[in-house]
């Protein structure tokens, strides 16, 4: 595995998801204690930051009027309802935890659902890197790491999921995805594995 053929995705690290007072923080609140996702999300990007692999997030943004969603169902029926991750609040802006890797982070914006390959440039920017291998972290694991995994996975990208760097709206649905779902299209390991794989010093 060569780093420079790598593209992190970063899905969901956004204060409505994972700030104390976030508006969806319970949702992912559990999950996210027990894999520990944002203190092992931190220490993979300072274990990636002098290394030539591609770091993404593709933050999700609404308007004021949420006029993106028409006729929402499911869980983009409960951001409208709660007013999450509306552009311009606190709650839709990135998680103070990645702020000191904002410099060596690719903001790609435009992801509106589920899968961050749609209404983004995503795919283009991966191409023009000539990426092979697609790591995925964040949140939803059974909603928005889901979707953009299989998307990768059939866009011809050999794809990674941490499972450690990833948070389910409970602990038994990340379990129930790592083990059950994802190893159907992709390879599921800790960060600290994909770290032995490029060959870092894995140090806590």
């Amino acid at each position: 595995m060569e780093s420079e053929k790598i593209a992190l995705i970063l899905i969901g690290y956004q204060n409505d998801y994972f700030s104390p007072d976030g508006i969806l923080y319970r949702v992912v609140e559990e999950s996210s204690k027990v894999t520990n996702v944002i203190s092992n999300t931190v220490h993979l990007l300072e274990c990636l930051f002098s290394t030539s692999a591609l770091i993404v997030t593709t933050p999700i943004f609404f308007t004021p009027n949420y006029e993106e969603l028409i006729e929402p169902i499911g869980i983009l029926k409960t951001i409208k309802e709660v007013n999450a991750f509306q552009m311009g609040t606190l709650g839709s802006e990135t998680i103070k935890e990645l702020i000191p890797f904002q410099k060596r982070i690719l903001e790609v914006p435009g992801k509106r659902g589920f899968n961050a390959f749609i209404n983004t440039n995503l795919g283009e920017i991966l191409q023009e890197r000539e990426i092979t291998e697609v790591v995925i972290a964040g949140a939803v694991t059974s909603i928005c790491i889901d979707s953009t995994g299989r998307s990768a996975h059939e866009k011809g990208y050999h794809v990674t999921i941490l499972s450690d760097c990833t948070s389910a709206r409970t602990v038994f649905e990340q379990e129930f995805y790592c083990s059950n779902i994802f190893p159907l299209y992709a390879e599921v390991i800790t960060h600290k594995e994909l770290l032995s794989h490029l060959q870092l010093t894995v140090t806590i």
